[in-house]
């Protein structure tokens, strides 16, 4: 097709985006110095009010780098990080990198079943953990293999007065400062992980071909796959989000992590972007439009990437003239659909675009936005990001594009397409077609101006939050509560472009259906945005001719039967 091979597109895209970035050619503990050595002493990272320069920052990473080193790490091994957003997360992330080993990510509200499946699939034999979790590792089975667990106070990267004002009833603040300090038993401090002599400069630097991460993702089976990521596929989506907004300062810019860092959204906003671009990360440890009002007063943020109801959110308050959105140059959506009462809601008090962007973790994660110019089309996920082609294709037949407005599977490939999953050969073959092409599992419609608009998902993964449900994982669960003989999870739509994860059950003969207990089993295994918030009993399910039951039949009926299911009011 002529409009995707000419990258027709780029003709819509932001003076001085390029239509390709330069390559990279190094790893990220090659940006991470760069950027040192042009922006050493001006804030890398700040959390509740505390900073610590780039030049601070490297001399951490190379301290938690040797800690590692000493307690076995070694290159290629992989090293699970289970924490929420905090300045231990990117020092520890970019520690692991620097000796050539391979961070694992994990969401640490999972429950203990569900880390124990990512853990037996990655083997790492390493944590990093928040000290509140990580007896959850600890407790993990002998034969998962773990050999040594480091524990992180979060609270030590916090001035002192908030520390204290967050620890429990304060009679003496020495004594609250030995409570503040105390480990979890049997790990290994962070802090004293940072103590270590700083790695020798010497010491061999992974390259850019070598792996820096495993993401798990759902993918389009429902099982959680571990994507190998590369350091130059994360500096290569960077160097492509720092063309596509050509405004952003770089060395001034102020980024705010709202998106947990566990998140492949998340991961590459708030640390790799805000690293290539000399950008202070103003963490948050979860969202809370207090914590970002607060902050905002003395370093308003420049930059925002969220999910839909978090700008939602925020607009609404910045409205109530508690918030000043005024210094925001650009804001970035994903994760699910940008609706145009949130775009308005947003603009009216920033005055500058909220845009949508698409990708998967298997793309680092970004491969498509609308433009930052009046030439966007909201509603639509906008165009390929520079160095980044696509193509429209029979769900079928891969190798064969539709016509320009016609339905199909959105194929991408570009220096930000991962490498595969890990120990999955056969659903990496399925999945990275001939050439590099990845096939997204998304049905789209391209214009003839080249914008694509998602039509449906292929896969059945619910989006809720901004995380990935997959049904079959909750459905297991409750298939496994007493009574239930079959169970069928899927997603509702619901204002804002969310999803509200939605149970119908079949009962064993002669039992009656019992919500607290199928209620009680989903907190024991599930982690909470995974849990069902709505529960449905029916005779039957519908299946096909082979048995299988047909989640699409089931959601459409739901959404038809309007007393079945409560939707949120919508947009205004």
């Amino acid at each position: 097709m002529q409009l995707n091979e000419t990258r027709a597109w780029n003709r819509f895209y932001a003076e001085g985006t390029p239509i390709d970035i330069e390559p990279a050619t190094g790893s990220l503990s090659d940006l991470l110095d760069e950027r040192v050595a042009q922006y050493g002493e001006r804030p890398a990272v700040t959390f509740f009010g505390k900073s610590l320069t780039y030049r601070d920052a490297v001399d951490r990473v190379a301290r938690v780098a040797q800690g590692l080193y000493d307690l076995g790490v070694r290159p290629g091994d992989r090293v699970a990080l289970v924490m929420p957003n905090a300045p231990q997360h990117l020092i520890a992330f970019y520690a692991v990198l620097r000796l050539g080993a391979i961070v694992v990510e994990h969401n640490p509200l999972y429950t203990r079943d569900e880390l124990e499946v990512q853990f037996r699939d990655h083997g790492a034999q390493y944590a990093i953990a928040w000290d509140k979790v990580a007896p959850v590792i600890q407790n993990l089975p002998k034969d998962v293999g773990i050999r040594q667990v480091v524990s992180v106070d979060v609270t030590r990267a916090m001035p002192l007065p908030t520390r204290l004002a967050l620890s429990l009833p304060i009679a003496k603040a020495r004594e609250s400062r030995a409570k503040l300090t105390a480990p979890a038993a049997g790990t290994v401090p962070f802090a004293r992980l940072e103590k270590s002599a700083p790695l020798d400069a010497a010491f061999p630097r992974p390259t850019v071909s070598d792996v820096a991460c495993l993401q798990y993702t759902s993918g389009t089976t429902g099982t959680p796959k571990g994507a190998m990521i590369t350091h130059g596929n994360l500096w290569a989506n960077a160097r492509q989000g720092a063309a596509w907004m050509p405004q952003f300062r770089h060395g001034e810019g102020r980024i705010y992590g709202l998106l947990p860092m566990f998140h492949s959204f998340g991961l590459l906003l708030s640390v790799i972007y805000a690293v290539e671009t000399g950008s202070n990360a103003v963490l948050f440890p979860t969202f809370d439009p207090e914590l970002v009002s607060q902050a905002a007063k003395k370093l308003p943020p420049t930059f925002i990437p969220a999910v839909p109801p978090m700008f939602d959110r925020l607009a609404r308050v910045a409205k109530e003239g508690k918030l000043d959105l005024s210094d925001v140059v650009y804001s970035i959506s994903g994760a699910m659909t940008l609706t145009p009462a949130i775009v308005k809601r947003w603009e009216d008090q920033a005055g500058s675009m909220l845009n949508e962007g698409y990708g998967l973790t298997e793309t680092s994660p970004v491969a498509l936005a609308n433009p930052f110019t009046d030439t966007r089309k909201i509603g639509a996920i906008g165009i390929p990001f520079p160095s980044t082609d696509i193509r429209v294709v029979e769900p079928n037949e891969p190798t064969r594009e539709v016509e320009l407005g016609e339905t199909g599977e959105l194929l991408i490939k570009g220096p930000q397409v991962f490498q595969g999953y890990w120990n999955r050969p056969e659903e990496t073959a399925q999945t990275l077609l001939e050439g590099g092409w990845l096939r997204t599992g998304d049905l789209v419609m391209q214009d003839e101006d080249g914008f694509v608009t998602v039509v449906d998902r292929k896969k059945e993964i619910i989006i809720t939050g901004g995380f990935n449900v997959a049904p079959t994982e909750v459905e297991k669960v409750l298939t496994g509560v007493p009574g239930i003989a079959e169970a069928a999870v899927v997603g509702i739509p619901r204002g804002g472009g969310a999803e509200i994860v939605t149970a119908v059950v079949v009962l064993e003969p002669g039992a009656t259906f019992d919500e607290d207990a199928a209620r009680e089993v989903a907190r024991e295994q599930l982690a909470e945005y995974k849990r069902p918030t709505s529960y449905r009993v029916w005779e039957e399910l519908p299946k096909s001719l082979i048995g299988k039951v047909l989640r699409r039949r089931v959601r459409d009926t739901l959404i038809a039967d309007r007393g079945a299911v409560r939707a949120a009011p919508a947009e205004d």
